[in-house]
C-alpha cells in the first residue's frame, strides 16, 4: 500500500502516518520529494484497512498495490491454471465446449439436447435443475428429480454433468450428481453458498453478477478458495447496461483483463450474453479469439417449446457451424478442442 501525502502535509502529519502503522504491526518508508513525500506500507494489508489512512491529516490519497484477493491471483500463482472436470481440461491449452439445455425439462428432451450437443463437439453437458428465476411465476426447474435426469443421461452419452445450486443447503445433494457446480450470476455474492460450494469437494463455475466489477467477481471466487477448492472456473455472461438491444452486455474485454490478473481459467456464455440465437455463434468466434477457455451454450431439441430460454437455444443447423467454429479456430489461436479423456 501507498500513501501519498498533501504537498502542505507537514513532518509532523508524515510521523503521525509512520507512528499509526508502526502501532498495526507494520513498516513504513518514507520517500521526500520536491513537493509531495510518498510512504509505502508493507505488512498486512487488510489490518491498514481498518486505520481510516485516508482521512488522517495531510494524506492527499492512498493506493493499493497488492490484489486483495490473494488465492486467485497472478500474483502468487503465476502459472495459469488447468481444471479438470471429469477428466475434462478446462485451462490455457484448449478450448472447451460446455453445452446443453438451460433447463433440465424431461429425460428425453435432455437426452437429445446432450446428444446434439456432443455431436457439435461438447464434452460437459449443462442442464439446470434449480433455475432461479426473476418471476416466481417461471419454470424454477425439477429440483431432485432433474438432478437423476441428468445423471441418466451422463451414463448414456458419457459426459459429466455441470448443473447449478442456488442454495447452500442444497450443495451436498448437487454435489452428489454433479461434476461440476455451477454458481449462477444472481449468487455470485451469496457468500454462504460461495464458501458451501468451496467446501464440497467439486470444481466450481463462478458465472460474473450481471452489474458486478472484476475485482467484486474475483473476490467472490477468493471465498470459493479460501474453504480449500481452487478447481475455479471464471464464467463471463454479460453484464447489465443501458443497451437494450441485446439481453445482457457481453464484455469480451473481461477475458483477457481477468486471465492477467488470476490464474484461474475463464469461458463465456454466448447464450445468455447475446440471448438470441443469431447471436450465438458471433459470439462465440470472439470468445474463442480473444482467449477464452471455453464457451458454455444453451442446445434445445425443440427451442419454441422449450420452458426456459428457448430463443436463444441452438438447433440442429446451428449445432453444424458450432462444431466447424470448436474445429478450426481453436488452432488459429494455438489451442485444441478440449477431448473427453478418463478422469
Amino acid at each position: 500500500m501507498v500513501i501519498v501525502m498533501a504537498p502542505e502535509a507537514t513532518r509532523q502529519d508524515v510521523d503521525a502516518v509512520v507512528e499509526v502503522v508502526a502501532a498495526a504491526g507494520g513498516s513504513a518508508f518514507v520517500s521526500r520529494g520536491v513537493s509531495r513525500t510518498i510512504i509505502g506500507l508493507v505488512g498486512d494489508v487488510a489490518q491498514f484497512g481498518t486505520l481510516d489512512l485516508a482521512g488522517m491529516r495531510g494524506v492527499a490519497d492512498v493506493m493499493r498495490i497488492t490484489a486483495p484477493y490473494k488465492l486467485v491471483s497472478r500474483e502468487n500463482h503465476p502459472d495459469r491454471t488447468t481444471v479438470r472436470v471429469g477428466g475434462v481440461p478446462i485451462g490455457p491449452d484448449t478450448v472447451t465446449l460446455i453445452a446443453g439445455p438451460c433447463a433440465v425439462e424431461t429425460p428425453d428432451q435432455t437426452l437429445q439436447a446432450a446428444l446434439m450437443a456432443k455431436a457439435a463437439g461438447a464434452t460437459l453437458l449443462r442442464g439446470g435443475a434449480y433455475k432461479p428465476r426473476t418471476s416466481p411465476y417461471a419454470f424454477q426447474g425439477l429440483g431432485v428429480e432433474g438432478l437423476r435426469i441428468l445423471t441418466d443421461v451422463r451414463e448414456q452419452t458419457g459426459l459429466p454433468i455441470v448443473t447449478e445450486v442456488v442454495a447452500a443447503d442444497d450443495v451436498a445433494t448437487v454435489a452428489e450428481h454433479a461434476d461440476m457446480l455451477q454458481i449462477g450470476t444472481r449468487n455470485m455474492q451469496n457468500f454462504p453458498l460461495l464458501q458451501a460450494v468451496g467446501a464440497a469437494g467439486r470444481p466450481v463455475m463462478l458465472k460474473r453478477g450481471m452489474s458486478a466489477t472484476i475485482e467484486e467477481w474475483l473476490m467472490a471466487a477468493e471465498y470459493i478458495a479460501q474453504r480449500g477448492n481452487l478447481d475455479i472456473v471464471l464464467c463471463e455472461r454479460g453484464i447489465r447496461t443501458f443497451e437494450t438491444a441485446t439481453r445482457n452486455t457481453l464484455d469480451i474485454s473481461a477475458v483477457p483483463v481477468v486471465q492477467r490478473l488470476s490464474h484461474l481459467p475463464v469461458i463465456v456464455d454466448p447464450s445468455h450474453s447475446g440471448g438470441r440465437r443469431d447471436l450465438v455463434l458471433p459470439l462465440t468466434r470472439a470468445a474463442v479469439a480473444v482467449g477464452a477457455d471455453g464457451v458454455i451454450i444453451d442446445v434445445h431439441p425443440h427451442p419454441e417449446q422449450a420452458l426456459c430460454d428457448g430463443p436463444q437455444a441452438l438447433v440442429d443447423g446451428d449445432l453444424d457451424a458450432l462444431a466447424g467454429v470448436m474445429r478450426d479456430l481453436p488452432p488459429l489461436v494455438g489451442r485444441t478442442a478440449a477431448a473427453l479423456t478418463p478422469a
